[in-house]
């Protein structure tokens, strides 16, 4: 059984960048650990955590909740962005 803090991290309604953190690691692991090839996964990952802090900060002082939307609300969110 993982920790709670691990099975939050699992979870796509609590982390919207399950994919990009996935991808950072089989990269990191892909790469014998050498940062430097895995830039741009590095980038992936930091601009969708951005992104979903600024939706999440917007909600909270607008009184919305969850404050973190959903996995299928964040779906809704990113096709209605093209």
């Amino acid at each position: 059984r993982m920790p709670r803090h691990a099975q939050q991290l699992r979870d796509h309604d609590i982390n919207p960048c399950v994919a990009e953190t996935d991808a950072s690691s089989k990269c990191m692991d892909d790469n014998n650990y050498k940062k430097d090839m895995c830039t741009a996964y590095f980038m992936k990952y930091k601009s969708c955590r951005k992104f979903w802090h600024d939706i999440m900060m917007q909600r909270k002082r607008n009184g919305v909740k969850p404050e973190m939307p959903t996995a299928e609300e964040r779906k809704k969110i990113l096709e209605s962005m093209g």
